[in-house]
């Protein structure tokens, strides 16, 4: 990730949450808010109703990988949440890719936007 970190603290997850707008559709859910950086910062989080963990990393590298692939596409200076549905588990790779790019243009974090 070039321009972006790891969320891994509890209060910035709390942060996103309690300050962050949100997105959701059938497999995720999508928090945004601002963190007065010049980079991003990205938390994944699947509960154990989920799966067992090699499900819930499962779902973690590919959300990753689809960031990492569109990074150049994303605004700076964003923490974004991402939180998986029980629907996700059963999802392809595409999907779950659409399903991302949906929201991170609903939440307005694409730059094609402007």
């Amino acid at each position: 990730m070039k321009f972006s970190e790891s969320l891994k603290k509890s209060a910035d997850f709390k942060t996103v949450y309690r300050r962050g707008t949100s997105c959701a559709d059938k497999r995720l859910i999508l928090y945004a808010n601002r963190n007065g950086t010049g980079r991003n910062r990205l938390g994944i989080s699947a509960s154990k109703k989920y799966g067992n963990s090699v499900e819930r990393h499962l779902f973690q590298r590919r959300i990753r990988a689809i960031y990492r692939l569109q990074e150049e596409a994303f605004h700076s200076g964003w923490d974004v949440v991402v939180v998986a549905r029980s629907r996700a588990k059963d999802a392809e790779y595409s999907e779950l890719e659409k399903s991302f790019l949906y929201l991170a243009k609903k939440a307005r974090l694409l730059k094609t936007e402007d």
